[in-house]
């Protein structure tokens, strides 16, 4: 049943329908309006399936130790086959984080939850990509479980990240030091325990059915991690702060990943104990602070989002306020909405950060289709002061984004290597831009490779599936391998992506 509404809501209700059938959202008063809308001139609907393949079978490129006899990114062979010697565990496995040799457990992690989270929602529409779908997730909650064997006590990190920048090598050639660190209760990681409660927590439900006893072994680890989490606080670059920072510091805190963390819990459990915990400690943690950004390092507004569903759907009045706090965030991105504070590039993109910004573009967009999604179900709308935002809204500027990043865009460029004519030929990628080891056996050296990272030739192995950081404010892209800021790839990226794309394959009746 539709959520009642006042007198005042009926009222705008009624007078935004009329604008929305007019003109679809409000009159564009202005040319960055206009031009929001402007490249639906370049290409009609894209090949989501297509691009849902390829998004999933980036995982394989980013894989890192023994790969399987199914691997089909052949070009990629065994690597860091000795993680986790120098403190003699075993942390061999999980992904590379982007286009260099480190193990990141930060971002691994989140990437892992955002993999889970597209499966949970969208999983069903996937048809005969879903066991590559489970595959990329099993490869990382399999290496997460290596990294959290020991009672309080995580596995954060494999890899000198300053020595690991020096080179320019294959992950198969690696000879810099594999550094581990780790959190412990004398010097702990809320942030990174939270965020590794939460995938492997969301990762349970997605193995519930078609593999219950791994699904358990998942869950309870999620338990005991998220109990470590919460006793023992602290950000984990604080005692880390010159293994993981720059790269991977916890600029947000660690009170997001808390709430992020027991939220996926409660939604894994239906145990009263966690709803309990975000009732009570929701604001302390940060819930009712405005973000309009959600990443591997910031996850209010995610958590929001999924709490927001348990209000909607199964009427737990008690997360009211999520469903008025994910509004919040809707409206801070909708172009021309009251209280939007997102801008966007001349030709439509999503603009955050000149860095990377395709990881807020697609995880902004999957956001935009899990909330409608919810929505509808719950056959309810999001308010923007006194507008109507509709789920088929939230749903159309999704698909302007994913649209613009699969070429609809200016420059007619998809920033998905190797889906449509034109993508990024030299990404800032070591094992991409380096001949395979089948093509040259003989090893790399660390200083060796920078002669192929300074040409200007094409890469000359196509890590399939890639996206890339994206281009300027301008809709400019240089494609030069030196650009990591644009040119560089990353597992979080195309984690939240995946479950977008599944969705328009299947509206676009392409699965």
């Amino acid at each position: 049943m539709p959520l009642p509404l006042s007198s005042s809501r009926l009222l705008a209700t009624f007078l935004v329908l009329l604008l929305l059938l007019s003109n679809g959202f409000s009159s564009p008063s202005s040319s960055s309006l206009r031009n929001i809308h402007q490249h639906h001139q370049y290409l009609e609907n894209h090949n989501y399936q297509d691009a849902l393949t390829k998004s999933i079978l980036f995982f394989e490129g980013q894989r890192s130790g023994k790969l399987p006899p199914n691997q089909r990114m052949t070009w990629r062979s065994d690597s860091g086959l000795s993680d986790g010697s120098a403190l003699n565990v075993d942390l061999v496995g999980g992904y590379y984080d982007a286009g260099d040799n480190m193990k990141f457990g930060f971002p691994m992690a989140f990437t892992t939850t955002m993999l889970s989270w597209s499966l949970i929602e969208f999983g069903g529409l996937m048809n005969s990509e879903l066991p590559n779908a489970l595959d990329a997730v099993r490869w990382g909650t399999d290496f997460l479980l290596k990294a959290t064997s020991h009672p309080d006590t995580i596995y954060v990190q494999v890899g000198d990240p300053n020595m690991d920048h020096a080179c320019w090598e294959r992950p198969e050639d690696m000879d810099t030091p594999r550094s581990v660190f780790k959190v412990d209760k004398n010097n702990p990681g809320s942030d990174i325990a939270g965020e590794i409660a939460a995938a492997l927590a969301a990762a349970s439900i997605v193995f519930r059915k078609c593999d219950p006893s791994y699904s358990n072994l998942l869950l309870q680890r999620a338990i005991t991690v998220f109990a470590f989490a919460n006793k023992y606080r602290g950000p984990y670059s604080a005692g880390l702060m010159p293994e993981v920072c720059p790269f991977y510091c916890s600029y947000s805190g660690y009170q997001d990943e808390l709430l992020w963390g027991a939220a996926w819990l409660h939604k894994a459990t239906s145990n009263p104990t966690y709803l309990s915990y975000v009732q009570d400690n929701g604001r302390n943690l940060g819930a009712d602070e405005f973000d309009n950004m959600f990443s591997w390092d910031n996850k209010h507004v995610g958590a929001r989002i999924l709490l927001s569903k348990e209000f909607l759907i199964q009427k737990v009045k008690a997360l009211e306020e999520y469903k008025e706090h994910a509004d919040s965030f809707i409206c801070s991105v909708i172009p021309g909405a009251p209280f939007s504070s997102s801008q966007y590039t001349p030709g439509g993109l999503l603009f955050k950060m000149s860095e990377s910004n395709m990881q807020y573009v697609t995880s902004t967009s999957f956001l935009l289709l899990t909330y409608a999604k919810y929505l509808t179900s719950a056959r309810t709308v999001a308010y923007c002061g006194g507008s109507v935002v509709t789920p088929a809204r939230l749903r159309s500027i999704a698909k302007n984004q994913v649209d613009y990043l699969l070429g609809d865009n200016p420059l007619k460029m998809s920033y998905m290597v190797g889906y449509g004519s034109k993508y990024p030929r030299r990404i800032h990628h070591r094992g991409s831009s380096l001949p395979s080891v089948a093509a040259h056996p003989t090893k790399i050296q660390c200083h060796d490779g920078f002669s192929m990272f300074t040409s200007q030739s094409p890469n000359p192995n196509e890590l399939t599936g890639a996206v890339v950081g994206g281009p300027d404010q301008n809709d400019q892209f240089p494609d030069e391998r030196s650009d990591y800021q644009r040119s560089e790839p990353a597992t979080y990226i195309n984690a939240p992506l995946v479950g977008a794309l599944a969705y328009f394959a299947r509206s676009f009746g392409q699965v």
